[in-house]
């Protein structure tokens, strides 16, 4: 795992940090990747992340290196990662914590979607 070579991240995923991240989630939808370059299991959901932002029109995918914002990692308490946290206008309304199958992460987003 150490040595696994980083995926690159579909262009349709948003990169979030510290300034940017209250006004990407203020509307609508959105799935968040809070990940670590160093995460073997966070390389591993990466590719499926991908796909999904790929081909998925009722939200979007975001991810947030822990590493590099700390203090959003703390203030939704993301203990474990990958962690991936569901915001719906700005509120969060779900948490997948570990590494989850595509139809998994899918299900918990129509929860939040029908809600």
């Amino acid at each position: 795992m150490k040595n696994a070579k980083p995926v690159s991240n579909s262009k349709n995923i948003l990169v979030l940090n510290n300034k940017n991240f209250k006004t990407a989630t203020k509307k609508g939808v959105l799935l968040v990747d809070f990940w670590a370059a160093w995460c073997g299991p966070c390389k591993i959901i990466a590719p499926t992340l991908n796909e999904i932002a790929d081909t998925q029109n009722d939200f979007r995918v975001a991810k947030v290196n822990v590493d590099h914002n700390q203090q959003l990692a703390q203030r939704y308490n993301v203990r474990n990662i990958p962690t991936m946290l569901i915001f719906r206008d700005g509120k969060e309304a779900g948490r997948i914590v570990g590494v989850k199958t595509k139809r998994a992460i899918l299900k918990e987003m129509e929860a939040v979607l029908a809600s």
